[in-house]
């Protein structure tokens, strides 16, 4: 059996709704085996994030190291990154090793709110724009991510259009900018540009405040898929789908927005009284 292997390089939840935890988690249920490299450990909660304790990017491009020399690794996916420093330190790894269908999800402020990177924003994204994203496959940022690489305000598909226009001539090859956060109706319109066309993908909105998550679970199920070798558009169609049925059958289990279910398509616990 070829059980595709996919990485990721993120930060710890200790809520377990997003980071590490969210994209082990979604490389399960999605069919692939996952690895995972550590940038920092949070505090948290399903309301507030109330420490982060950041590992050093020596030891970030150690774990990195280890991975890559001992296992195939058919697609990888990068989210809470901290500091310029460890983003350089990833980066580095990635060329040295040859890594392939690098997912970049550009995490910089938690669903709570709560900033997630150590440094000045500016050059954050200076980083991101420049070392990271020439190295990616595909960019998976939020309206409120995409707003900060590019630095335009985004109100509607026709803006969500620019701006992936001008992320993917940063040179990375596909863009997909998730349209959860405009205040449009019913429906959710996520675009893909694949520097050929752009894509819309429109599925109804979801009514929950569990969405912790989402943007990791999303990430992850297209770096999954990519492993799998599907194509592009179908792979970010399927990661739609899967986040949608996840959040559709979501957890509440703390004081604000809980997480989502990641195994939602293998039934649900408890519904049989047990």
């Amino acid at each position: 059996m070829n059980l595709k292997k996919v990485l990721t390089v993120a930060g710890s939840d200790s809520g377990a709704g997003a980071g590490i935890q969210a994209d082990l988690k979604t490389f399960s249920a999605m069919g692939v085996y996952g690895l995972n490299v550590l940038t920092a450990v949070t505090a948290q909660n399903t309301a507030s994030v109330t420490g982060i304790h950041v590992i050093p990017p020596e030891f970030v491009a150690k774990q990195i190291t280890a991975l890559f020399e001992d296992m195939e690794i058919a697609a990888v996916k990068t989210g809470m990154l901290v500091n310029v420093d460890i983003i350089d330190a990833v980066c580095e790894q990635f060329i040295r090793f040859k890594a392939e269908n690098i997912v970049v999800d550009p995490v910089m402020i938690a669903t709570s709110g709560d900033h997630l990177i150590d440094e000045q924003v500016e050059n954050f994204v200076e980083a991101i724009r420049n070392r990271l994203l020439p190295l990616a496959f595909i960019v998976t940022p939020n309206i409120p991510e995409a707003e900060i690489l590019t630095g335009r305000k985004i109100t509607g598909i026709v803006d969500m259009k620019v701006a992936a226009a001008e992320l993917q001539g940063l040179g990375v090859p596909n863009v997909v900018i998730k349209g959860g956060h405009l205040n449009n109706e019913d429906n959710l319109v996520d675009l893909l540009f694949d520097g050929n066309e752009f894509v819309e993908y429109i599925g109804k909105r979801v009514l929950t405040q569990n969405t912790h998550g989402t943007g990791c679970t999303f990430a992850s199920a297209v770096a999954a898929g990519l492993a799998l070798g599907k194509n592009i558009k179908d792979v970010v169609g399927d990661a739609k789908r899967y986040v949608s049925y996840a959040m559709e059958y979501s957890y509440s289990i703390g004081r604000s927005g809980g997480p989502l279910n990641h195994f939602a398509g293998f039934g649900r616990l408890g519904d049989d009284g047990e």
